[in-house]
């Protein structure tokens, strides 16, 4: 019998990557809310396509259902940006909505599966961001929603201290995806282009993928707690290389 894994968020960017790079050894279900995508991704991973809004707790009962009594792998990956304004013009239901995917929804989901996850020792792993790792300007919202997920992540550790479910977190920088920006920016394709303009060597989905199959399958009595992965461009959320690095050199 195949191992379970359970991938939120999966009908695009991150999530679809991730629900690729565990198919190889589990059978995926892939949620979220755009189930046409969804069946062209289970259809060629192998995996089972589920609807699944991440704020609505009917939709999450109806996952679990579906999923049944053994989880062995959930990737908590639903959630996004909404806007990068200053704390002074900021529209706050943005942060209303970040907060219900982001943090509300993993723990919604993380609560309906845990029984599973603990039946089989299963392993959790939270899709955070680096806008965790500290504070940068327009990131009131995003860096407080991704801090709170983090907060609830190692809460979680210590509750399941003497329970055979690891709890890992991922915490990724830039990566250039077709959606992120897109929608953190509203749709202003020439803003969210200008994000990752110049910037060599920018992370893509498939590299956070390959690390979070990586992270699921170390031995089970190996826990990731976190893993900051950047852009070697990105020194920091704030500090970011545009431009080209020079060319090696090689000595004889």
């Amino acid at each position: 019998m195949r191992p379970i894994a359970v991938v939120t968020g999966a009908s695009s960017g991150l999530g679809a990557a991730t629900a690729r790079a565990l198919s190889d050894r589990y059978t995926v279900y892939c949620a979220a809310r755009r189930l046409d995508r969804l069946q062209v991704l289970a259809g060629e991973i192998g995996g089972i396509a589920i609807a699944c809004d991440v704020t609505d707790p009917e939709s999450i009962a109806h996952l679990s259902a579906t999923v049944g009594d053994r989880v062995d792998l959930l990737v908590n990956n639903a959630g996004g940006a909404f806007g990068q304004e200053p704390l002074a013009t900021d529209d706050l239901d943005r942060w209303t909505r970040m907060y219900a995917v982001n943090v509300r929804g993993a723990a919604q989901v993380t609560q309906a599966l845990l029984p599973a996850l603990v039946a089989a020792h299963g392993s959790i792993v939270f899709v955070t961001s680096t806008a965790a790792e500290t504070a940068y300007e327009g990131g009131g919202g995003y860096c407080g929603v991704k801090s709170a997920e983090r907060a609830m992540a190692g809460s979680l550790r210590l509750e399941l201290s003497g329970q055979p479910v690891r709890v890992m977190e991922i915490s990724p920088g830039m990566v250039h995806t077709k959606e992120f920006s897109l929608t953190r920016f509203d749709g202003d394709q020439a803003r969210a282009d200008a994000v990752y303009a110049d910037v060599p060597g920018v992370l893509v989905a498939e590299d956070i993928a390959e690390t979070i199959a990586w992270m699921a399958n170390r031995p089970p009595h190996v826990n990731i707690d976190r893993l900051v992965i950047r852009p070697l461009a990105q020194a920091a959320n704030f500090k970011v290389f545009h431009g080209q690095y020079p060319q090696r050199t090689f000595v004889d």
